[in-house]
């Protein structure tokens, strides 16, 4: 399974929301959600097989954690087709007075002496 069709589902997304905080044993996650475990382990066997969830077994448990590499492939086509974020005032303000200082500095190097304030 590709990792978009592992992100076509609302309830292996919200698995992955709960990974980003840390590791989770499955059945940590399946109390989480009111659908049965036998549901969630679906769930979770999709995100390893699409490459989204690592797991581990420790003792009696599985133990997931989100595997954050396949998500690079999603981030770069958001970049592509999202809007270009506009700046805001403060930004174009912030902007201005960082290029102010940079001339005020410049200069200061130029004539060969620097102000102290």
């Amino acid at each position: 399974m590709t990792v978009w069709e592992a992100l076509a589902d609302p309830v292996r997304r919200e698995i992955l929301t709960v990974l980003r905080d840390g590791e989770a044993t499955a059945g940590a996650i399946a109390a989480r959600f009111a659908i049965s475990r036998p549901a969630v382990s679906r769930h979770l066997r999709v995100l390893r097989e699409s490459g989204l969830a690592d797991a581990d077994v420790r003792g009696q448990e599985r133990v997931y954690r989100l595997a954050a590499g396949p998500l690079a492939e999603v981030e770069a086509w958001l970049r592509r087709v999202a809007p270009q974020r506009r700046q805001s005032p403060a930004d174009r303000l912030d902007a201005l007075g960082t290029e102010l200082r940079r001339g005020r500095t410049k200069r200061e190097d130029t004539d060969g002496h620097r102000s102290t304030g």
